[in-house]
Formats: structure tokens, C-alpha cells, sequence
């Protein structure tokens, strides 16, 4: 066989991975600012006593951390995509990000529940007015970082492609800068409470309350990137949908169905079919392609024989 001829059926196995993902460049922007915060707030919150202003400017020092993951994820997924050491392309290094991200956010707020109750049973004094000062210029920012990372999803221009790419290295990255602007805050309440009320108890009690939200963002995260990286079978409807279609005729059964994902928004499906008036791939291939486009699919085509099925029972 001539190479010319089987080119129809080869094809890389980058899936996109190769381009620069929208998520890239926000993340690096986003680094940038938080870095500079982080180190304003931890010089403030040492200067002026401010539990909830440290512990802020640390949260935000670790997540310029967590964010760099999310960054070199990006640019290792997108360099290594042509590699053929990758079975399916980089897209899991893109949810691999995000896993790392969930886990660290878990740390970070493992990290705020102990600051908090520490100073809870030792309070100190706090100076207010510069500490509410910095906690709001902090706020400022974390929430343009929100406002820059917040749109998660890539729309696909496929024909047939009928869900959001949801990108989980970005979704990780913006829950840091979520956390970031929350723990600010809480902090300018617990500061406000704390001048005009003398409750130096709300400063670590609203930390512990940040904890708490941080680490439920954490396990969500957490549940949703390891489904993929386990390769659990997918249950967004889409194998009903095709199991459907193959069966209308009668004349098709679907035995065997693996379906599963290789990245942000792609798919693969292994599907094994028996039929009494069996097609060739092509023809099942071209029959999915018109409901649902999957990034990699492989098709096994049995004849049914009633009188081979009766002699194998």
C-alpha cells in the first residue's frame, strides 16, 4: 500500500493543545498583581498587627505560587503537544493544573484555619485605619483579578459539538484570586468590627470563615479534575445519545461502550458493535459525527450469526 493512500486515516493526536489557550496570558497578568499585593499586604499587616491582613498577604504570596503551576502548565502542555510520548495529546496536564491547584488550595486553607486560631486565643493590637487602608487596595485588586480570569469557558466552533470546554487550569487559578478577594474581605469586616465595636475576635473568626468557603471550593475542584484524571466513564447524556442512534435501525447493538475524557472538552469513545447487517466503521463514524463530535473514536464492527450465537450458549 502506497503511504499516500492510508493518509485519510492518520491524524495527529495534539487535538489544539499546540495554540495558546485564553487562560495563558490572563494567568501571567494575574501573577504579576498578586505578587506585588502580596508583598504590600505582608509588610502592612507586620507593621500595623493585622492578623487578617497577613494571613491575606500569605494567602495571596501562596497562590502567586499556585498560579505559576497554573502558568507553567499552560506552557508545557502547549510545547510538549506533538510529542508522541503523549497517547492522547497535553489536554490532562491542563487538568493536571487544575488538580494541583485544588490541592494547594486545600493546604492554604489548612494554613488559615490554624493562623486564625492561634490569634483567636492570643489576640495583639491592631492599627486600623492603615491596615483597612492596604486591606481595600487589596481588595481592589484581587477583584480585577477575578474580573480578569472570570470567564472558564472556551466556546468550540466545532459543527456537532454541543457542551462548553471547561478549563480546569483556569478554573483553579481563578478560584485562587476568588479566595484572594474574599479573605480581603472578610478582613476589611473584621477590621471595621474591630475599631468601632472592640471586637479583636472577629479579625481570626472571619480567617476561620475563609477557611471553611476556601476549602469547599477546594473539594469541588478537587472531585471534578480527578473524575478526568481517573478516566471515569463520562455522564453528561452524550452515551445515551449515541448508544440511540447506532440502535434505531434495530439492526445494530452496542455491547461494549467506553467514554471518556482526554482533556478540557474532548472526548474519546471506544464502542463495540454487533449487528445482523454489519457496516463498516466509516459508516457508524459519519452517523455519531452528525449528533456529536468526538476528538477520538475507535469502532469495532462484529457480523451477527443467530445460528453461531445459539451454538455458543
Amino acid at each position: 500500500m502506497k503511504e499516500e493512500n492510508l493518509a485519510r486515516w492518520a491524524h495527529s493526536h495534539s487535538f489544539g493543545q499546540e495554540k495558546k489557550r485564553p487562560g495563558e496570558l490572563r494567568t501571567f497578568i494575574v501573577i504579576a498583581l498578586t505578587s506585588g499585593m502580596m508583598a504590600a499586604e505582608v509588610t502592612a499587616g507586620i507593621a500595623y498587627g493585622s492578623i487578617a491582613l497577613l494571613a491575606d498577604g500569605l494567602h495571596m504570596g501562596s497562590h502567586a505560587v499556585a498560579l505559576s503551576v497554573n502558568a507553567f502548565a499552560y506552557v508545557y502542555a502547549r510545547r510538549q503537544a506533538l510529542s508522541g510520548r503523549f497517547s492522547f495529546g497535553t489536554g490532562k496536564v491542563n487538568t493536571l493544573g487544575g488538580y494541583t491547584g485544588a490541592i494547594l488550595l486545600a493546604l492554604f486553607a489548612l494554613l488559615m484555619a490554624w493562623e486564625s486560631c492561634q490569634r483567636l486565643f492570643n489576640p495583639i493590637s491592631i492599627a486600623f485605619n492603615q491596615a483597612i487602608a492596604v486591606a481595600t487596595v487589596g481588595l481592589v485588586v484581587n477583584g480585577a483579578s477575578v474580573f480578569i480570569l472570570g470567564d472558564q469557558h472556551e466556546h468550540p466552533h466545532e459543527p456537532g459539538h454541543h457542551h462548553h470546554e471547561h478549563d480546569h487550569n483556569l478554573k483553579a487559578a481563578y478560584l485562587h484570586v476568588l479566595a484572594d478577594a474574599l479573605t480581603s474581605l472578610l478582613a476589611i469586616a473584621a477590621l471595621l468590627t474591630g475599631k468601632y465595636f472592640g471586637a479583636l475576635w472577629m479579625d481570626p473568626m472571619m480567617g476561620l470563615i475563609g477557611a471553611l468557603l476556601v476549602a469547599r471550593w477546594s473539594y469541588g475542584l478537587l472531585k471534578s479534575t480527578g473524575a478526568i484524571l481517573l478516566d471515569t466513564q463520562e455522564s453528561d447524556g452524550t452515551t445515551e445519545v449515541i448508544r440511540h442512534l447506532i440502535e434505531a435501525s434495530g439492526e445494530h447493538r452496542v455491547v461494549d461502550f467506553h467514554l471518556w475524557s482526554i482533556g478540557s472538552g474532548l472526548q474519546a469513545a471506544l464502542i463495540t458493535v454487533v449487528s445482523s447487517a454489519p457496516q463498516s466503521p466509516d459508516f457508524y463514524r459519519q452517523m455519531i459525527a452528525k449528533q456529536h463530535a468526538l476528538a477520538h473514536l475507535t469502532i469495532e464492527v462484529h457480523a451477527y450469526a443467530e445460528r453461531a450465537a445459539v451454538s455458543e450458549q
